[in-house]
């Protein structure tokens, strides 16, 4: 922290200016990337940034001021007063006041570690396609948030994490191919976590194939289930559900969607473990989905209207946001079957890889380009598709559904790959 700015010079500069009751919200972020371009080291940069957010309550009325790097306390404070003035009276909403600190065992990663990393990754894929340029990231981060309020809630946090993510590009006379595998934590580390799928992806590719026409079988690879993942928890916000306009806003304790889902929050787990929300609240463990049943949503403060309904899931989209409903970690329930199984069960149809265009909406309809998938035919890919579009609607499509067992973090969601009866495809070829 800045020897130029102390939280709890704030709250009491705050409190000296008329204010009832303030907060202060400070991180902090070091990043050292590791760049490939061309199958070559590109560069190697290292980044710091530091931010603090200070809401306070003046004769009832919210005012809140940010700021970067160095800053004058006085001014902070005087922002946020100013702002406070122009604001109605409103119910400050604060966490219930508790201490603590959670510190990261883990020890930053060395830059030589990420450059060996990425050079070994991009060997491998080359000994098999010489012809593909390799380019990608590997990074270590360390941030630190700190979270005090005037009430006495004091709580810290460190973490450190570790993330790569490798391209590959493969031009053949007018056929491009972008290929691209992202892994976290340790995996970083080991090459095959990137190379073994890339690989994979690349030998199903050589050869492209005409699509299939019409409502057929898709299989949709975990890293393009956003697809569907992303509309499920946007029908699963709590402020939406208070607007009424969550297409499940009646329906809990009626089942929505498919037997084979179950979806929970695990903040404990995996590398976006977080142990307290932005609002001060400790996140917690419950299901949203079970066997197919809606059991719950996830809330805020702002939008739990009783504080049982509170989950502990108001986080900020930005440093000058207020915290808004959003989930710590989305987890679904894996199933019995292996990917291979899900595409051998398929006569003809096609592997979803990954998309390009606009994702769904909140009503669930989607109409996507395939950016890369394969044609499945008797139970094997026989190539790749190209110039197709798929269409559907999330709500139907996981109606009935069929999950693997392959799990693997997609941003905040740790999902298997999807298997859906019928969806719609429309190919130029």
């Amino acid at each position: 922290m800045s020897s130029e700015l102390q939280p709890e010079q704030l709250l009491d500069l705050a409190q000296r200016s008329g204010a009832e009751l303030a907060e202060v919200y400070w991180t902090s972020s070091e990043s050292r990337p590791v760049y490939f371009e061309a199958n070559e080291l590109k560069q190697l940069e290292s980044t710091q940034s530091e931010g603090v957010a200070l809401r306070l309550w003046r004769q009832g009325k919210p005012g809140l001021a940010v700021a970067y790097g160095a800053v004058d306390p006085q001014q902070l404070v005087d922002r946020a007063c100013a702002l406070s003035d122009l604001n109605d009276p409103e119910e400050p909403l604060l966490a219930d006041p508790w201490q603590a600190q959670f510190p990261d065992s883990r020890s930053p990663v060395a830059v030589e570690a990420l450059m060996t990393a990425g050079r070994s990754a991009i060997a491998h894929i080359r000994d098999r396609y010489p012809a593909v340029l390799c380019s990608g990231e590997w990074t270590c981060s360390q941030e630190a948030v700190r979270l005090i309020d005037s009430r006495g809630l004091n709580l810290q946090q460190q973490d450190v994490s570790l993330s790569a993510y490798l391209q590959v590009e493969w031009t053949r006379g007018e056929d491009f191919l972008a290929v691209g595998e992202e892994a976290l934590d340790q995996a970083v580390l080991d090459p095959n976590a990137l190379t073994t799928s890339i690989l994979q992806r690349l030998q199903w590719a050589e050869q492209s194939v005409p699509a299939p026409q019409g409502q057929r079988p898709v299989v949709i690879a975990a890293r393009a289930t956003d697809l569907l993942w992303g509309t499920v928890q946007a029908a699963l916000n709590g402020q939406r559900v208070q607007e009424g306009s969550s297409p499940w806003s009646e329906r809990l304790g009626n089942r929505i969607l498919s037997p084979a889902v179950t979806l929970s929050q695990r903040p404990d787990f995996g590398p976006y473990a977080c142990p307290f929300d932005d609002a001060g609240d400790r996140t917690q463990t419950f299901t949203l989905i079970e066997a197919g049943v809606l059991k719950g949503f996830y809330r805020d403060r702002r939008c739990g209207s009783h504080p049982s309904e509170k989950t502990g899931n108001g986080f900020r989209p930005g440093l000058g946001s207020y915290p808004q409903p959003a989930l710590v970690n989305c987890c679904l329930e894996p199933g019995t079957a292996s990917l291979a199984a899900l595409i051998a069960a398929i006569d003809d149809g096609i592997l979803l890889d990954q998309t390009l265009g606009g994702g769904p909406d909140l009503a669930g309809d989607f109409s996507v380009n395939v950016d890369l998938g394969y044609r499945i035919q008797n139970g094997h890919i026989t190539g790749r598709v190209k110039d197709t579009m798929l269409a559907g609607n999330v709500y139907t499509a996981l109606q009935d559904c069929q999950l693997a067992n392959d799990l693997s973090w997609q941003g905040n969601c740790w999902t298997p790959a999807i298997a859906v009866p019928a969806l719609s495809l429309v190919s130029a070829t």
